[in-house]
């Protein structure tokens, strides 16, 4: 763009600036308060004349025209050449989107002009709803206030106090021309306070104050300022232990959980002092977020796009992995559990080994020398000698007719071999079996899970869910939605999956730390599983308003310590003292109960009874486990009973 002289410059009307630089306006923009105009979009450049937006103060723009030389100063020294100026001005006209402009734009200053405080406090707020600003977007306000006023705007409106935001006051106009600029510091050692960072005269120009700079870092260090935090206990993510204090006289709210940590981690780099505000509900909680009276809520939330219409999120943290728990399937009686410690084709082999035993042991018997068993050389026959062999094939003496030949001792001797070996092994599989018993298959996909249950509890919150799964194009996510009932709270959820055809969805490591609170048996092991895949990952981070400028602060500190596996660490132990808390509990309740009843029978036999040490008895053997026992015994007897009702009607009629 080509110099211009001063006066150049001011001859020539705003409708004629025909620079490339100039960006058009998108949409008129209104509010209920004021109205934009004169907004002016383009690049800035190191002169006073050379800057598009100065070319309209032949319309009339005394204060910009009067402080133009500072501010040019100012945008030269602190600002990049190539970032996007934005001007606004009050006027009667309207303006651009200016927010659309600055997402598309990467860098990005803004120079507000006006002399109204209600201009200048409703566009604090409307910057706010529209996204004006991000921490990287610099904003110049030039105005003309007594210093009470300008202390004020400054103190009360997020936009000028935490945002990077710099007045540049005209103080005294020519010929003793002076500007002063002026920020607000929310996180100083005496606390929030309004500070001069600079000072230009014509003769002079800009004079930093001590260690300060003109758009001053303001949340790198709070020197010991208070934070406003909201959160609900949900462990093991955030919790709440309320002890007495040391005196006995009030009492004292300790927090935990591994999100707390985070946060004290946090606190600790940033230097501030966490409080807690109290919150009936985490709807309630998010909406402080939304108005900025709290600064963060720290326990992790699923980024989902309707969420991120009303606040922004930290740094993604952590997966919330969205999975079921289900109870774990039971033994059905079934009679084949004397049937199982061999396999079929085993048992075919043995039935065949039998039947071809016994006629190759009668033969030699008959064929042989002495042609008889001994003593029993009488009615001896194939049921004799196959009553001889299964009678050693379940482990039963020899029998006393024994043949005298060499042949059928060999015989009977590879034979008693045969089920010495095959009895061990049956043996050995069928304890095993009885000890560690199979289970049937229980679901572990999102597929197997549909098809298993009638029913899917979850508590409030899963009306999004529910609405997510039934708009997919999947028949198993619809399937899904359909089952979902949503309303029922969590310990009422994994109590129905305990018992039958239901299971609970929720979060991976908030259900793990309920089973481990409430559902864990004194020797570990508890009676609910969770599904080994996930329905869906959610990526999960802290809720902060939008466009919060001390979110990169928290992202970095938030990563450092993921990448040094803290987090991780807190979460496993949290999940650890959890599980050990719980066991040392019945442990104790446990003991309570045998004391109690140790004392009653001491009491009725005039003795102390005597407390063992732990009640480390092995559960015992049910008929779940020996059905198959009971069935061959009463399939003996029945079978008995009617071979003794053949024979009588045989004899009878003979």
């Amino acid at each position: 763009m080509r110099s211009q002289t001063k006066e150049e410059g001011a001859n020539q009307h705003p409708s004629s600036v025909t620079s490339a630089n100039i960006i058009n306006c998108l949409q008129p923009l209104t509010t209920q308060a004021f109205t934009l105009s004169h907004t002016y979009i383009g690049r800035h450049e190191t002169q006073a004349t050379e800057l598009p937006f100065f070319k309209m103060m032949a319309a009339g723009d005394d204060l910009l025209w009067a402080t133009r030389e500072a501010v040019v100063t100012v945008l030269r020294d602190q600002v990049h050449p190539s970032c996007t100026l934005i001007l606004l001005t009050d006027g009667p006209a309207n303006s651009s989107a200016v927010s659309q402009v600055r997402k598309t734009s990467w860098c990005s200053v803004v120079v507000v002009v006006s002399e109204s405080r209600t201009f200048l406090a409703t566009l604090a707020n409307w910057s706010l709803k529209g996204r004006l600003l991000v921490w990287a977007t610099r904003m110049l306000v030039v105005t003309r206030l007594t210093l009470p006023h300008l202390h004020s705007l400054l103190s009360s409106h997020w936009t000028f106090s935490m945002m990077n935001t710099v007045f540049l006051n005209l103080e005294q106009p020519r010929p003793n021309l002076r500007c002063a600029l002026y920020g607000h510091l929310p996180h100083t050692p005496v606390g929030a306070q309004v500070v001069q960072v600079a000072l230009w005269t014509p003769e002079r120009t800009v004079i930093l104050g001590s260690k300060v700079t003109i758009f001053p870092e303001k949340h790198h260090n709070f020197y010991g300022s208070v934070v406003n935090v909201t959160a609900q206990p949900f462990m093991p993510f955030w919790g709440e232990v309320v002890q007495g204090s040391e005196d006995g006289r009030s009492t004292v709210t300790r927090y935990t959980g591994s999100d707390y940590y985070l946060l004290e981690t946090v606190a600790t780099v940033l230097n501030f002092t966490i409080r807690v505000i109290p919150s009936a509900s985490w709807q309630e909680a998010l909406q402080l977020v939304v108005q900025r009276d709290s600064y963060v809520c720290p326990v992790y939330h699923i980024l989902m796009t309707v969420r991120a219409e009303l606040y922004d999120y930290t740094v993604v943290y952590e997966f919330a992995y969205f999975t079921f728990v289900m109870g774990k399937p039971t033994l059905r009686p079934q009679w084949q559990s004397v049937y199982h410690p061999l396999g079929q084709m085993v048992w075919v082999g043995v039935i065949m080994c039998l039947l071809l035993v016994t006629p190759v042991l009668l033969l030699m018997v008959n064929l042989g020398r002495g042609q008889q068993y001994l003593s029993f050389s009488d009615g001896m026959g194939v049921s004799v000698v196959m009553q001889d062999m299964t009678g050693m094939l379940l482990g039963q003496d020899l029998p006393r007719r024994l043949s005298i030949t060499t042949s059928s001792r060999v015989l009977v001797g590879a034979w008693l071999l045969f089920v010495l070996i095959l009895g061990f092994f049956y043996r050995g599989n069928l304890t095993a079996s009885l000890t560690i018993p199979k289970f049937p298959p229980r679901p572990e996909s999102l597929e197997q899970l549909v098809h298993a249950v009638d029913r899917l509890t979850i508590p409030k919150y899963g009306e999004a869910h529910k609405r997510f799964v039934m708009q997919s194009n999947s028949p198993v996510f619809r399937t899904l939605g359909e089952l979902m009932d949503v309303g029922i709270p969590l310990m009422e959820g994994l109590r129905l999956a305990k018992e039958g055809r239901s299971g609970h969805l929720g979060g991976k490591r908030y259900m793990q730390q309920k089973i481990a609170e409430s559902f864990i048996e004194i020797d570990g092991s508890t009676r609910l599983y969770i599904g080994r895949e996930s329905i869906f990952p959610g990526p999960s981070g802290w809720p902060v308003p939008h466009d919060a400028p001390y979110k990169t602060n928290f992202d970095r500190i938030i990563t450092s310590a993921l990448e040094a596996g803290l987090y991780e660490k807190w979460a496993g132990d949290m999940n650890r003292q959890t599980t050990l808390d719980s066991q040392r509990r019945q442990r104790e309740d446990r003991k309570r109960q045998t004391d109690s009843t140790a004392m009653q029978e001491g009491g009725e036999t005039g003795e102390e009874g005597e407390v063992g040490e732990g009640n480390n008895i092995s559960p015992a053997l049910a008929l779940t486990h020996l059905q198959g026992a009971f069935l061959l015994f009463l399939l003996g007897i029945t079978g008995g009973v009617l071979m003794f009702v053949a024979e009588a009607l045989v004899s009878k009629f003979d």
